[in-house]
């Protein structure tokens, strides 16, 4: 009986320093996983003077066009362009062998003392792009055919689409800049605006004159940030650093309280562009610094490590 319990309380003891190792073990364990820290880049504030724009397409658009015309009957011979070809002021496009030309009998051709070539010459009247071509070598014209058409290209404009709720800025921006698609930008003046508004989508359109002398091509979407306000001291922090809800109601950003620690701090956001964001409260300064990268899903309080 003695041997039973003896080895009753052996049983008790082992189970019991089973217990107390683990619970030793546990906050080990604990403070491995506390340790694993977020790599992030980080971005201070900054104060500047801050512009509010928004982009809008602006489409390349030919204005006039010159209809090139047979001037007399008879078949062509010569076809010296084709469709997209930029030609210049009485640049030579095609030649007209004349119906009285094919009539005559070809020493009478020859013969260069009657002072009759037969050939007319038909030549660009402007400065262009050639847009289409109506007729081709072989063909037989009667006097006033159209041979081809030149867009002109003094009159390339872009046509800008404004929503109408945004027409009110048109007027403290009239002279604007044009981004082009490889990143390039163009002065470019607000001239005008078109008569009709667009039915469906309720946009007006205005006629922007480009200063550039490049030979751009109709149809190139290009985009004019358009100024909405302009603040000479905002407090400025990167798009990519103000996070939110998925209903976009609740901002914040994920703001450093040492070398290794960032906690969750809502903000409220004024104006923004396409790269930045005016953030009217609360006040940071320009020594504090804030999670650039690597901040999504961040919890309230995480441990970083920052990224040089």
């Amino acid at each position: 009986m003695s041997i039973n319990i003896r080895t009753h309380h052996l049983l008790c003891l082992l189970v019991t320093l089973g217990i107390l190792f683990s619970c030793k073990q546990a906050p080990k364990a604990s403070e491995e996983t506390s340790v694993v820290k977020t790599p992030v880049t980080i971005v201070p504030v900054n104060y500047k003077s801050f512009s509010s724009t928004v982009a809008l397409p602006a489409i390349a658009t030919f204005m006039n066009k010159s209809t090139i015309r047979a001037t007399t009957a008879g078949n062509i011979e010569q076809v010296l362009i084709i469709q997209g070809d930029y030609v210049s002021s009485g640049q030579l496009l095609f030649t007209i062998k004349t119906r009285e030309a094919m009539a005559l009998d070809r020493k009478y051709q020859a013969d260069t003392s009657l002072n009759f070539a037969g050939t007319i010459k038909i030549v660009a009247p402007v400065e262009g792009v050639i847009n289409s071509i109506s007729h081709q070598k072989g063909d037989f014209v009667q006097e006033g055919d159209e041979m081809a058409i030149v867009w002109e290209q003094k009159s390339l404009v872009f046509i800008l689409t404004v929503p109408f709720e945004l027409d009110k800025y048109i007027e403290k921006n009239k002279n604007c800049r044009i981004s082009l698609p490889d990143n390039s930008q163009i002065s470019g003046t607000i001239t005008h605006k078109l008569p009709e508004m667009d039915m469906q989508s309720q946009t007006v359109r205005y006629i922007v004159k480009s200063s550039s002398t490049s030979r751009l091509s109709g149809n190139l979407i290009a985009s004019i940030n358009l100024v909405k306000s302009t603040s000479e001291k905002a407090m400025v922090l990167p798009k990519q650093a103000v996070l939110g809800n998925e209903t976009q109601t609740e901002f914040w950003v994920m703001k450093l309280i040492n070398d290794s620690t960032a906690i969750k701090t809502p903000v409220t956001k004024g104006y923004e562009n396409n790269e930045e964001v005016e953030i009217t409260s609360p006040v940071f300064s320009t020594s504090d610094r804030m999670v650039l990268t690597g901040n999504y899903g961040l919890p309230d309080t995480a441990r970083i490590t920052i990224l040089k």
